[in-house]
């Protein structure tokens, strides 16, 4: 039996708490470093940097990172894996080499690439890759238009680089739970085909990608947690068979208990068979249990085989955008928001019909007899779309401030002036056939070995626990804040949004299950009453998920709503009131 290896996260997302990797590396014992830099967002916002600065598409706070504690890792053989590496790996690894000269180190660094499937677009597709998107299935027409094109690598390429002796290794595009996944199969040796252990890897991945939101951070009853104002980042300990404990360093702010990490198992996914390069992950088999403050067990997941395709995200620049805001104050907000859109196109040198798209919202947070100036203010909100940046520009700006002294009483703009219009990109997600996408794992200053990339396609047979339907409890009820007795976390994939709402008891999800069906729920938030939704329902974590299909319209970077990422869709849900029976709320 192979001792379970503790894997550190040490960054969520690209901006991220500088201080984390010293803080994971000098807080406690640990074996891997990891962090994620990539988000789908990221990876335009990568692909922009590249443009101006070649060979810079990489997330260069990793250096930072790297400067304090690389030292210490070797000193300590503590691996670092990290998919910092973006669009640029190979220049990644070469600039984490010259720092390690400058500080007088020699580490082993290996990178992994082959995801950036940009230059071969055409290739691919004369062998008859469609790129169709994945949810809508439309044609993928020109594709000279896309500024980046990667696909989602497994965690192979890791376990070579491992192999090869690496002391740290800079990946891609891999998917965010290979940075755990990797390492611990690595350790226990696992092999393609084992497909359970593998799930419990991709699993404890996922626990702790995204850093501090499984140790409390972002989560819904944060007042029930003590130093949630500098939440310690987690580790995962994953053993031989897949199962892992999540747990933080002693002394270090926020919790790991089962809220938390069931919070965190429900962001921004879909479907309970969480589909994977490596493995499909059943999310519906596995058992949490508190075994020690701030140490929750993960065990019992099942997995599949994967399917014979790998996830390609896919960014282009599809034009320009101009935001707008106007405040409005006081009384008659509907007919003052009316004259200022009136005015603002007589004002305007273009004609609605002459942009690409044009949004506007009247964003109602004024309150009825306001006690402070705040209170009594709503906001009037545009967003105008076109390929021609000239159409939002200047021009389009100067057509709202020429409205200040003219129009509506308690007109003003908050914040800075209006400047001018900015590019905006496009997420389209696609697939590709695995056995076309090798991954290339290269030792810094040595040999490049090959991976193959296609997994066995083993059968396999899964039994999830459905959970019975129970009645629910029966009773008065008391109309109430639905937070008062469920929490949630939301989160964007592409255009679509995810919602998961838990239960904390047998008997509050046994009411949950009966009542949030998928009308109830666009009752609740009827921004979605139009919308194409999905639900799961994950029993044994007392939990359900919604897939709210083009809440975000293209993508993060192109959409118009203010929350555009979803992250507080969970939240506007929890303060609905609905009525739940008493005997619950006094429970809980």
């Amino acid at each position: 039996m192979s001792e379970p290896l503790r894997v550190a996260n040490c960054s969520g997302f690209f901006g991220d708490r500088l201080s984390a990797a010293r803080e994971m590396v000098d807080g406690g014992p640990i074996d891997v470093l990891t962090g994620d830099w990539l988000a789908e967002l990221t990876m335009l916002i990568l692909a922009r940097t590249r443009a101006k600065h070649p060979g810079a598409g990489y997330a260069r706070t990793f250096l930072t990172q790297m400067e304090e504690v690389m030292g210490s890792c070797l000193e300590r053989g503590i691996k670092v894996v990290s998919n910092a590496g973006g669009l640029d790996p190979e220049a990644c690894a070469e600039a984490v080499a010259n720092l390690a000269t400058t500080l007088g180190l020699s580490p082993t660094i290996v990178y992994v690439n082959g995801d950036n499937l940009l230059p071969r677009l055409s290739e691919l597709h004369s062998v008859g890759v469609d790129f169709a998107h994945l949810d809508s299935g439309e044609p993928v027409g020109d594709l000279s238009r896309f500024v980046s094109a990667n696909a989602y690598l497994g965690c192979f390429g890791i376990v070579e680089a491992l192999d090869q002796g690496a002391d740290i290794v800079v990946t891609g595009r891999v998917t965010d739970a290979a940075l755990v996944c990797g390492p611990a199969a690595w350790r226990h040796r696992w092999r393609r085909e084992n497909f359970n252990a593998l799930a419990g890897g991709v699993i404890a991945g996922h626990a702790v990608e995204c850093g501090a939101q499984v140790t409390g951070g972002n989560y819904s009853f944060f007042t029930e947690v003590s130093g949630v104002e500098r939440v310690g980042f987690p580790w995962v300990e994953v053993a031989e068979d897949g199962s892992c404990v999540v747990g933080k360093h002693d002394g270090t702010g926020g919790e790991v208990s089962i809220g938390t990490v069931t919070s965190q198992l429900l962001y921004e996914i879909g479907s309970p068979s969480y589909v994977g390069p490596d493995v499909t992950a059943r999310f519906d088999t596995v058992r949490l249990e508190q075994i020690a403050p701030d140490r929750v067990r993960i065990s019992g997941a099942q997995g599949e085989a994967p399917p014979s395709t790998l996830k390609v995200a896919m960014n282009e620049i599809a034009g320009f955008r101009k935001d707008l805001s106007v405040a409005l104050t006081g009384l008659d907000i509907d007919e003052k928001a009316q004259l200022v859109e009136a005015a603002f196109w007589l004002a305007c040198p273009f004609s609605p019909e002459e942009f690409d798209n044009v949004t506007t919202r009247l964003v109602r947070t004024d309150k009825a007899d306001p006690p402070t100036n705040e209170e009594a203010v709503a906001t009037w909100r545009l967003t105008l779309k076109d390929h021609d940046e000239r159409k939002v520009g200047r021009a389009v700006a100067d057509a709202v401030v020429e409205l200040a002294l003219s129009t509506a009483p308690g007109f003003f703009i908050p914040g800075a002036a209006p400047s001018d219009g900015s590019p905006y990109g496009v997420y389209r997600p696609s697939v590709v056939p695995s056995n076309l996408v090798p991954q290339y794992v290269t030792v810094l200053g040595g040999e490049r070995t090959v991976i193959d990339s296609v997994a066995p396609s083993t059968p396999t047979h899964v039994v999830s626990d459905e959970g019975s339907l129970v009645d629910p409890p029966a009773g008065p009820t008391t109309l109430t804040a639905l937070g008062e007795l469920c929490g949630t976390r939301s989160g964007d994939k592409g255009g679509n949004a995810n919602l998961g709402i838990f239960a904390r008891s047998d008997a509050a999800f046994a009411w949950l299950d009966h009542y949030l069906s998928v009308d109830q729920l666009r009752r609740l938030l009827p921004e979605t009453a139009s919308l194409a939704i999905d639900r799961y329902r994950l029993p044994a974590l007392r939990s359900l998920n919604f897939v709210l299909h083009d809440l975000l319209e293209e993508g993060v970077a192109a959409s118009t709503r203010p929350d555009a990422q979803a992250k507080g869709l969970g939240e506007w849900l929890r303060s609905r009131y609905v009525e739940i029976p008493t005997t619950l709320l006094h429970a809980s």
